[in-house]
């Protein structure tokens, strides 16, 4: 499990954590696709829209971003991005964690995910301790639909790697 990042501010007043992301992706025919995960948990069973992620976890003290985004990567999906990361910057999510997401092409055969696990008190108040997937399943989605899936503020990932393919050589 990953060390929460905090740093006091002023006093009373705390650094939201910062989270580091890879954004697969792949070309079918004329369409972009992009790999996303969905969060496993009880919490998380019976949401969809606005649910789906990009395959992201938190950044450890020091560690550059990027680090942080092939560890994440292969703690949730259970293999390691290869090739060419290209930036795709931070986004500022609603409950104020910070997100810096990096685009690589690449394949993934979602029926092959082995995600790490986690352990909490389930059902809540019951003293007993249950373990879920931190990830459930990972789907490709074409951009139209991922735009529906993925959190709100990683949309902005997708309009950013939209405009990085379209973008004359």
């Amino acid at each position: 499990m990953a060390a929460v990042q905090r740093y006091l501010l002023f006093p009373g007043e705390i650094m939201p954590k910062t989270s580091a992301g890879i954004l697969l992706y792949r070309h079918r025919g004329h369409a972009l696709e992009v790999l996303l995960v969905h969060p496993g948990g009880p919490f998380w069973r019976r949401r969809d829209a606005g649910a789906w992620s990009i395959p992201k976890g938190e950044c450890l003290e020091n560690e550059p971003p990027l680090e942080t985004a092939l560890r994440e990567f292969e703690e949730e999906l259970g293999v390691r991005p290869a090739g060419e990361a290209e930036a795709l910057g931070e986004v500022l999510q609603a409950g104020g964690k910070r997100v810096t997401a990096f685009a690589v092409a690449g394949e993934f055969a979602p029926d092959s995910l082995k995600s790490n696990w986690f352990e909490m008190e389930w059902p809540p108040r019951s003293g007993k301790l249950a373990r879920f997937p931190e990830v459930d399943k990972a789907e490709w989605f074409p951009l139209p639909e991922a735009r529906e899936k993925i959190n709100a503020a990683q949309r902005a990932f997708l309009d950013r790697l939209e405009a990085l393919q379209s973008a004359p050589d």
